[in-house]
This record gives C-alpha cells, sequence and structure tokens, in this order.
C-alpha cells in the first residue's frame, strides 16, 4: 500500500481508537454522516433531503435522527411558514460533539507520521 494512504489509514484509526476511549456515546456511519451532513452542508434540512443526500430511505434517516435527537446532537424543528414541514436543526451539544471529534483527528493526524514511522504497515490486499 503506498505510504500517503496507510498514512491516512493510521490517522484513522487513531482518531476512531481515541474517540472509543473517550467514553463518548458511539454512533454508527449512518448517524456520524448525518450530523456531518447537516452541521457541513448549507440548510435548511429535512428528513427527505438527507435521505436523499445519503441515498438511503426516509425511515432510515428518521431512527438515525432520533437517536442523535435522544443525545441532543440534532432537533427537529417545525416551519413557521408551513407547519406540515419539518426541519434538521443544530443544537449546541452537537456542535461540541463535532468540536471535539474534529480535534480527535486533528490530533491523529499529527501523530499518524510518528506511528507510522515506528510500526510495520501490513500490506492491505
Amino acid at each position: 500500500m503506498a505510504s500517503a494512504a496507510a498514512q491516512t489509514l493510521s490517522a484513522w484509526m487513531g482518531a476512531l481508537v481515541d474517540y472509543v476511549r473517550s467514553g463518548e456515546p458511539d454512533l454508527t456511519n449512518r448517524q456520524m454522516a448525518l450530523l456531518l451532513v447537516v452541521y457541513l452542508s448549507p440548510g435548511p434540512h429535512t428528513v427527505r433531503g438527507l435521505a436523499r443526500a445519503l441515498n438511503v430511505s426516509k425511515p432510515v434517516v428518521t431512527r438515525a435522527l432520533n437517536r442523535l435527537g435522544a443525545l441532543g446532537y440534532l432537533r427537529r424543528q417545525r416551519d413557521d411558514a408551513d407547519k406540515r414541514n419539518i426541519f434538521v436543526a443544530r443544537t449546541p451539544e452537537g456542535a461540541d460533539f463535532l468540536e471535539e471529534f474534529g480535534h480527535f483527528i486533528d490530533d491523529a493526524g499529527a501523530a499518524a507520521p510518528k506511528r507510522a514511522a515506528t510500526q510495520r504497515q501490513p500490506a492491505l490486499a
């Protein structure tokens, strides 16, 4: 495997290991992807739009929103102009979570060259 790919994967592994050790709630890849789409993409966000963005069904998005809402990372908000519409809104707790997760990635990225130099990288085949 190319050294750049090994270094990137090593950094991602370091970030995930630190995240698991942190005691923060475990999120599935779908939940994390949904959270990132809401926080990093311009809104407003709807279940239908999020399902389209992730190429999943609306029930998949609803289940992820239920979990993320229970954690306080996202919330549903009625559209004042059209009460039939529900928007997915950011929360301070979700922003704090992603900021901390970003630090895991930054720290792991900084440590990856050192880790890669001291570990023999197995070939991915």
